[in-house]
Formats: C-alpha cells, structure tokens, sequence
C-alpha cells in the first residue's frame, strides 16, 4: 500500500460499545489517519470489508521479558510481532528490565506504555526480573521508575514469603503510601501485582491505581476496590497455571500451593463478583514471563467464561482500555490502528483469535 493510497473500511464499524450510535456502516484511512468523511479525488483505494474494531489492549504484558529475565532486541520484536499479529496494537507493559525505547521508531511494530522494571522486595520475587530492594529504598526506586515509565509504576506488592510458607504482603503501609504518593506527584500511576488476600487494603486505602491478578478479592475488599475506583487486570489466562505451581511447591511449600489452589478455584467467582460491583476491569495475559505473547482472545474470553457480557468483556481489551490509558480508539483524526474480523465479535469473542486483517498506523501489516 503506497503512502498516497485510501484504505476503505466496509461492513461493520465497531467504533465503541454503544448498539447504535457507535456503529457505522464504513470508514476510511488517509495519510495513516481515520476519517469518517468520504475523501474526493482518491485514485488509490483499497478496500477491506468485515468487524472493524480498535487495535486490542493488552494492559499486562512484558515485552523485553522471558522466564529468566532480560532478552535481546530480536526477541523482543518476536515478541512485539506476535503481538501485532494477534491484533494487539496498544500494550501496557507491567514490568520489564530491558530498554525496549527502540521500538517505538519502528512503524511496525505496536506501540508500548511502559511501567519501567518491577520494584519488589529483597528475595522476594522472580530472579532478574526485579528491583530488589528494602522499604526504606521503596519512595527513591518509585520516583525513578516514574520518571523512566510511560505514566505507570509497577510494585511487586506481595509473594511467597519463604520464611513463613506462605503468600504475604511485600511493604509496610507507611513506606507504601508515601511512595504512591510520591509516583502521583510525579504524574505516574501506580499498579502492583497481588495473589494475596491481605496485601490489598492496604495499598488501595494507600492510592493505588490498580491491581494485576487480585485472585485475593473478597466480599470485604472488592467494595473498597468501587468506591474507590480501582481498576483490576485479573490475567486469567496467567491464573490457569496455578495448579502447576502449586503441584511443584507443594513438597517444600504445602500451605502456600495449598492457597494456591484456592485462589484458581474461585478465580471466575471472584472476577464476576468484582463486575458485579462496578469494579473496572481490563484485559491482560501475564504474556512474556512464562507465558506466549499473543494470547489476548484468551483471555477476552475467560472474561466471558467468568460471567462478563461479551460486549463488556470486548470493552476490557479495546473501547474500555484505550479509554482508561489515554489513548484513542477508532474516531475522526486517530491514527488508523484497528482490526478487521470476519464476523461480529459481540456475538462469538472467540473470533479474536482470527483477525482477517491488522492495520497499524494507517497501513495493513496482517
């Protein structure tokens, strides 16, 4: 497709959750931007009929992350690629250790808001992966970490505590508040990975934005998480993998696989439950620790699976989350990112997985 060339979108224009008034019948792209408006004097028109949606959300993936830490640039753009493929045009990228800022040159490739590298406490979260540090240190690693991300911080608020042979919160509620203060001061919000029942109070009541996995919600917890607004990424594709943990911790961990088990048991309850009280959700996978990139149509739909509308579950991963991380979705001027299906995703989620075509920045990739 030439610089000059019209791209034509015909069919179903899905430009946001409402039945009616977010529908149109076509769009199109010119110089790499949406318009609404039929172009005159265009030669160069290619058409592409189907479900157009917005470019899909991942709000929790690692790019510039294996299960041993740090990769190279060309696995990072695997990485990266796979993601494109899948349809997956906007990634929040919740933790990473490698310095992935050259990918934001590349017109290919989707664009990235990143949350800088983990912040965990010492010997308490996955080797290479993190800042380890101690409580004292937590407010000065945020502030940099704020000043290195894309608007986001991302703190490793709770883990096996080895000690104790069990999950168990990472930071005191003083040296935590302060330090999401700090990040807001900054203009950075702040997220944190959580399994644990206890470890949420706490850093809700201290001003945290969000919260990734929260298999810990409870009926006490999750209206705290409404008042106040706090978002949840519950990764459920990510939250599959527990009875695997917890068969290979069992033998030196027996409480914490134990809890484990509980945490997957009641993971489509505790989500629903959560829906249910008006907490915002938003769809992530956990892709790029242990997990393939990739994976978002997964996830959309054990959104479903958990009891979430389907047009809400779509919300989580395109309209929703663009929304919710200051982007654009498919509306007059945007940059042309969207996803072209065959049939309607509201009626079958399960169509995400199949895009029939990608286009990023105006120009079909996929």
């Amino acid at each position: 497709m030439s610089e000059s060339a019209v791209l034509h979108i015909k069919g179903r224009v899905l430009a946001g959750p409402a039945a009616d008034e977010d529908v149109h019948d076509e769009l199109w792209v010119v110089d790499g931007r949406i318009t609404f408006d039929r172009p005159t004097g265009a030669r160069d028109v290619r058409v592409v009929t189907g479900w157009a949606l917005p470019g899909l959300v991942d709000a929790h993936c690692h790019v510039g992350l294996d299960a041993h830490g740090p990769v190279d640039e060309a696995t990072s753009e695997k990485q990266a690629v796979t993601e494109r493929d899948a349809g997956v045009l906007l990634l929040r990228d919740a933790g990473a250790p490698s310095d992935t800022r050259w990918i934001d040159h590349r017109d290919d490739l989707p664009r990235i808001i990143r949350a800088g590298r983990h912040i965990a406490r010492t010997r308490r979260y996955i080797r290479n992966y993190a800042h380890e540090i101690e409580p004292e240190d937590l407010v000065a690693y945020v502030a940099a970490e704020a000043r290195r991300g894309d608007g986001w911080v991302k703190l490793v608020g709770d883990w096996i505590d080895r000690e104790h042979g069990d999950l168990a919160a990472c930071w005191p509620r003083g040296e935590v508040a302060a330090a999401i203060a700090e990040a807001h001061r900054l203009g950075a919000r702040v997220t944190a990975h959580c399994f644990a029942e206890e470890s949420l109070a706490p850093l809700v009541e201290a001003g945290i934005d969000c919260i990734e996995h929260a298999t810990g919600l409870t009926e006490e917890t999750i209206p705290l998480f409404a008042e106040r607004g706090v978002a949840i990424v519950p990764t459920l594709v990510n939250i599959a993998t527990f009875p695997d943990l917890a068969a290979g911790g069992e033998a030196k961990f027996p409480t914490w696989a134990a809890h484990m088990r509980r945490l997957h048991e009641r993971r489509y309850e505790t989500v629903r439950a959560a829906y249910d009280a008006g907490v915002p959700i938003y769809a992530g996978t956990d892709a790029g620790g242990s997990l393939a990139h990739g994976l978002i149509g997964d996830e959309v739909a054990e959104l479903v699976k958990a009891g979430i509308p389907a047009v809400d579950a779509l919300s989580a991963a395109t309209w929703g989350a663009r929304t919710w991380l200051g982007r654009p979705g498919m509306t007059e001027g945007a940059a042309a990112d969207l996803v072209v299906y065959d049939s309607d995703p509201r009626e079958d989620v399960r169509v995400l997985k199949a895009p029939r075509r990608v286009v990023l920045r105006g120009r079909v990739v996929g």
